[in-house]
């Protein structure tokens, strides 16, 4: 009967939780509108102008003015409305060799974060340090962190920020894997600055790869950049598994892959104060002229 009422609650907590989540996917459906960007790097003029129009004060002879303005001439066919294959962006992204090896190294360096971010809280039971107070310090670490991208996002450089974030992490994790009994003594605010730093870490990085691709594929490489962070974040229980029998294992393990995850953002070009391409030609092109100068 206990077992029966404990699935019985947890059924009802997955309910109630799942509640607020259809609220949410049922008011984007209705009342959140398509970014006129994308439908004018897709080819819909007529549903651009229809999104401008409903989000803005400006008149019809404005609007055509902007879309007609704004629309680049150069977009690939692949990508238009007349285009069904889902995965043509995803085609266009693998075919150049640029794009290709710009979101390979995207993803190498988030499966690193996404193994740290998702698997840190699920090791703390591997610390000798009250198991409900550590969780909810790092629930809260995570607020500061946001505030800190928010503030500071403008102020440094994106491959800069993500290599510092993801070093400090990697070595506070190794520090608060070190036994002793002056080392165990420090070992929750080394794992809170190592996940605080892996939390900012993670702010940078999806705000990077938001920046390294234009907008005719930008939805393909966030999905393929989130895939790889949640691959990480599925091969962390068993890290912490094995980190039972060596804390090493769990913490040090973490502090060694996360540092590796943010060398690969030295071979990504630097996009801070750049404007976002619409298209794969307007990327190649901003390359190119970094390379040149």
């Amino acid at each position: 009967m206990a077992y029966a009422n404990r699935n019985s609650s947890w059924r009802n907590l997955y309910m109630w939780t799942s509640i607020p989540a259809i609220f949410y996917c049922v008011i984007v459906k209705f009342f959140v509108r398509e970014s006129p960007r994308w439908l004018l790097v897709k080819g819909r003029k007529e549903e651009a102008a229809e999104t401008l129009k409903c989000i803005s004060s400006i008149t019809q002879s404005n609007v055509n003015l902007a879309v007609n303005g704004i629309f680049p001439s150069n977009v690939d066919p692949d990508l238009t409305m007349n285009n069904t294959d889902l995965y043509c962006a995803l085609k266009i992204l693998l075919q150049k060799k640029w794009s290709s090896r710009r979101l390979w190294t995207v993803m190498a360096s988030g499966f690193g974060i996404g193994l740290v971010y998702y698997g840190m809280p699920l090791g703390l039971g591997n610390l000798s340090f009250n198991l409900y107070l550590s969780v909810t310090l790092n629930a809260l670490s995570e607020l500061p962190s946001s505030l800190l991208t928010f503030v500071l996002i403008d102020k440094f450089k994106r491959r800069n920020a993500l290599l510092v974030f993801t070093v400090v992490s990697g070595v506070f994790s190794v520090l608060s894997s070190i036994e002793g009994k002056v080392w165990s003594q420090m070992e929750i605010w080394f794992e809170l600055i190592s996940f605080f730093s892996a939390c900012t870490a993670f702010n940078v990085y999806l705000i990077y790869t938001t920046e390294l691709f234009p907008t005719c594929v930008r939805n393909s490489a966030l999905s393929m950049a989130r895939q790889a962070l949640v691959l990480g974040g599925s091969i962390s229980p068993v890290v912490v598994g094995e980190g039972r029998k060596n804390k090493f294992v769990c913490y040090g393990v973490f502090g060694l892959v996360i540092c590796c995850s943010g060398v690969f953002g030295v071979f990504l070009p630097e996009t801070r104060g750049r404007p976002l391409s619409d298209t794969m030609e307007d990327e190649e092109s901003k390359g190119r002229s970094a390379t040149l100068a």
